[in-house]
């Protein structure tokens, strides 16, 4: 049986927003369905960080999507997660990898994918993905199908 007490976050009337980039901000909890393979989806249509060159801010839709194994993201603390790259310099590219490393590093899913739809710059879209299927796997196959076939 789930703990309420493990969330600290969900239903905080507190609720921090931090100023710097901060993975220790997630927390999962335990999947009721760990048997059956289901697509939890998530889309953040106001992410933002900054160009590690100019400082200026970047903005884009993420999508997130993923096969849960034994442990979930919670919502709020993915939001309060995805909110820390307000300040941060990075680019687009690094800053879909580093969300998707750092939710393998929480929930250890069976497969996950990350989709950043950048605002053009400069007159330029940049759309990066990445994914994981959990090696050894039929998850491992379906992340090499889904990067040569992937779409937005």
């Amino acid at each position: 049986m789930e703990r309420k007490d493990e969330l600290s976050l969900l239903g905080s009337r507190n609720t921090v927003y931090r100023q710097d980039y901060a993975p220790e901000v997630l927390e999962a909890f335990v999947n009721k369905h760990p048997e059956n393979d289901y697509w939890v989806r998530f889309n953040c249509p106001e992410f933002t960080s900054l160009c590690p060159i100019t400082g200026q801010p970047d903005f884009a839709e993420i999508r997130i999507s993923y096969l849960p194994d034994v442990k979930m993201v919670e919502s709020k603390s993915l939001k309060l997660y995805l909110f820390s790259f307000r300040n941060h310099g990075d680019f687009h590219e690094d800053c879909v990898n580093i969300i998707m490393k750092d939710l393998i590093k929480l929930m250890d899913p069976k497969y996950i994918e990350v989709t950043g739809i950048f605002t053009p710059r400069g007159g330029i879209s940049i759309y990066p993905y990445c994914n994981y299927g959990r090696p050894g796997t039929k998850y491992e196959e379906l992340a090499e199908y889904r990067m040569k076939n992937h779409d937005l």
